[in-house]
């Protein structure tokens, strides 16, 4: 049930950070720049469950690129969240900054690696 989560959790944070390399390949439609809005008030807890439910799946070595993904899709959706936790929230805005250029590319691979996990042929967990 947590894998299914984090799978679905997994699509919605790649919609939402690779919005506009996916405008690129539907055309005229804005199929998923409307799915993007749908989901955009949702952005937050998007970002909580991918974060969370990739930390917990650091525990099974063989998800660890599955599990690193979730976490920087965690992190690049909730960036002033981050800065937030007391001690360590600065250097987690630091590195969700340093995350930014490849939003997109984490989008993607976590789109893919979430459509793959929903029909069991992941090869990373």
């Amino acid at each position: 049930m947590l894998t299914l989560l984090f799978e679905i959790s997994c699509i919605c944070a790649g919609v939402l950070l690779a919005v506009t390399h996916l405008d690129q390949l539907d055309g005229k439609s804005d199929f998923f720049v409307k799915i993007a809005n749908k989901l955009n008030p949702f952005n937050k807890i998007i970002g909580f469950a991918v974060l969370i439910i990739g930390l917990l799946f650091l525990l099974k070595i063989k998800c660890l690129f599955f599990a690193l993904t979730g976490i920087f899709c965690g992190l690049l959706l909730l960036p002033q969240q981050m800065a937030e936790i007391p001690g360590i929230g600065e250097y987690l805005l630091k590195f969700s900054n340093q995350l930014k250029p490849y939003k997109i590319i984490v989008g993607d691979i976590a789109l893919i690696l979430g459509i793959l996990g929903l029909f069991n042929i992941n090869p990373f967990c």
